[in-house]
């Protein structure tokens, strides 16, 4: 083996900033007694939407502490949807942000995205669970960016 590559952040300082916009989404896969939980607001850990969009919100802010080499930019906007769709027997979440800055923000949209699915998955746990303790049922899948945008601002 040679020597290791080398590890570092792209240099993005001769960039002009822009107005920066990315969408990501995914889903979860629930059963329909969980969907229906859900909805009625009878979970037990709680608001299983508002506090997926919290985490949502507050991951997209910190994304460059979890992707490592992804570089701390300034958030301008962050809109988070999460929506039951029944024929999927899923939850679907879409989460929009908005920078200005020399890099994109595709990574702080996929991240929001994660931490809404896995705290939609935290909550629903003990609904989704088999008698062996497994999640037979429960899926998280689809995650992808489907839209990002650079305005110039000049």
């Amino acid at each position: 083996m040679g020597a290791p590559a080398e590890t570092s952040m792209v240099d993005i300082t001769s960039k002009p900033e822009a107005l920066r916009t990315a969408t990501a989404k995914g889903l979860i896969h629930l059963r329909k007694d969980t969907l229906r939980m859900i909805r009625e607001g009878k979970v037990e850990k709680g608001d299983v939407f508002t506090t997926a969009k919290l985490a949502a919100v507050n991951a997209v802010k910190r994304a460059s502490e979890m992707v490592f080499l992804a570089h701390p930019i300034p958030i301008t906007d962050i809109q988070v949807i999460l929506k039951v769709l029944e024929e999927e027997s899923a939850v679907k979440t879409v989460v929009t942000v908005k920078s200005i800055a020399r890099t994109g923000v595709e990574l702080e949209a996929l991240v929001g995205v994660m931490a809404a699915l896995l705290n939609v998955f935290d909550m629903c746990k003990p609904l989704e669970k088999d008698v062996e303790g497994l999640y037979p049922n429960t899926a998280i899948t689809d995650i992808k960016v489907v839209s990002k945008f650079k305005t110039p601002l000049r």
